[in-house]
């Protein structure tokens, strides 16, 4: 728990720093666009979130859990993966590139009601290879549980990424800050493939050749769980503000954004804690039991913490509003106390779920994903239709506690 502890604190360095960077440009963005713009930003990153995690989905927990396993034998023991990782992302940017370029028109128009819009679409999908690499390489080093340089290329990436975001969103307003969404993942992925150029297992032969079936197939059950998430989490966002849209308006929809902006960033403190320690620990557990303990360990530690920092982001809801946007965003203050309930149920719900990925449960966790994905957009959709605006935060709270419920009176099963 120590070690846990530790992560937490190393990782919160660099959340803070991301923090800093996403409310910096949060505040340009909502100066420069207000509620609408916030509100267009969001679709675009819902789309890229969709997008790189597809490209994304072979070469991440998958990776992270093998080279875990396998550290100790050395890089070659662990190449397999790796190249059967390098193998399905070949296949997904063949198939994912061409389609997104051909369809740009149709979901910008399903985005924005605008296909003038198009060229976000094409500078998003072109970029994705880039956004690849950057994940494999953060893969690559989190399984070997090299947390400094985890953290410190993490660091590194963040500030030239932002600095690259806040420069366009300056120049070029809205259109600006939506190739800034669009681009941002593949500019990390430069940082990290320029920075890890001369590392031991940067190197071809352990990258490129001949893969075992047994390998590619094990990666291959990961990535089906990794494109199942980018296609219901981002895509079930984009239809909850599309639902908001219509019902309430761009503005209101621009005002659940943002508060929607404010929680993923604070939460983005253990998230990266979890993904960075937590499913190596579990990966290396052998047992239901030792698995379960473990669990149980984590959230005794990770819940109140997590409970105290939505309660400080409640108390200062005000002061963050002042801060981070503007006066048109002043009435987004009624949305946080439903928020911010569902955030420490969404925390418990992923604390007891991640042994789906720590052991490889597919068929469960796609499950999972697929129904609790649809569910709170029909739950977003009656309780909009019934209270307005609040009625997108009542459905997060709802859908969440029903999907811990599910979860953690099934955790057992998916833990063997």
């Amino acid at each position: 728990m120590r070690r846990l502890l530790k992560v937490t604190a190393m990782t919160g360095l660099l959340t803070l720093l991301k923090m800093a960077m996403g409310f910096v440009i949060a505040k340009v963005v909502a100066i420069y666009t207000g509620p609408t713009g916030m509100a267009m930003l969001g679709q675009v990153q819902s789309m890229v979130g969709a997008l790189n995690g597809v490209i994304n989905a072979p070469v991440g927990s998958g990776v992270v859990r093998y080279t875990a396993e396998k550290k100790d034998q050395g890089f070659e023991a662990c190449a397999p993966w790796w190249r059967a990782a390098v193998q399905w992302v070949v296949i997904i940017s063949a198939i994912t590139i061409p389609s997104g370029l051909l369809l740009a028109e149709h979901i910008s128009n399903w985005l924005f009601q605008d296909t003038a819009l198009a060229w976000v679409v094409m500078a998003t999908v072109c970029v994705l290879p880039l956004s690849a690499i950057g994940t494999l390489c953060n893969s690559i080093i989190n399984g070997q549980q090299l947390y400094r340089r985890y953290v410190g290329l993490g660091m590194l990436s963040a500030v030239i990424s932002g600095c690259v975001m806040l420069t366009m969103i300056v120049m070029a307003n809205i259109q600006g800050a939506l190739l800034a969404a669009a681009v941002q993942a593949a500019l990390i992925g430069l940082v990290m493939l320029i920075a890890n150029l001369r590392q031991p297992w940067f190197r071809l032969k352990y990258w490129w050749g001949t893969t075992d079936p047994d390998a590619r197939r094990s990666i291959g059950g990961y990535m089906l769980m990794a494109i199942t998430t980018a296609a219901t989490v981002p895509v079930s966002l984009i239809l909850v503000r599309t639902i908001l849209v219509e019902l309430v308006g761009w503005e209101a929809a621009g005002h659940w954004q943002a508060v929607w902006k404010i929680s993923e960033v604070y939460l983005g403190v253990i998230t990266m804690a979890l993904g960075t320690y937590y499913l190596p620990r579990l990966s290396s557990l052998v047992g239901v039991d030792a698995i379960v303990s473990e669990i149980h360990k984590t959230a005794l530690i990770i819940l109140p913490i997590v409970a105290i920092m939505a309660l400080g982001v409640y108390l200062l809801r005000d002061v963050a509003i002042w801060l981070l946007f503007t006066e048109e965003f002043k009435s987004a203050r009624e949305l946080f106390a439903i928020q911010l309930c569902g955030d420490v149920i969404k925390i418990a719900c992923w604390l007891y779920a991640y042994p789906m990925l720590s052991r490889g449960a597919t068929r469960w966790f796609i499950g999972t994903e697929i129904v609790f994905s649809l569910s709170f957009v029909a739950l977003a959709y009656i309780f909009i239709n019934s209270i307005g605006l609040k009625g997108a935060n009542v459905a997060y709270l709802v859908n969440y506690s029903l999907c811990f419920l599910s979860i953690f009176l099934n955790v057992k099963r998916f833990s063997r």
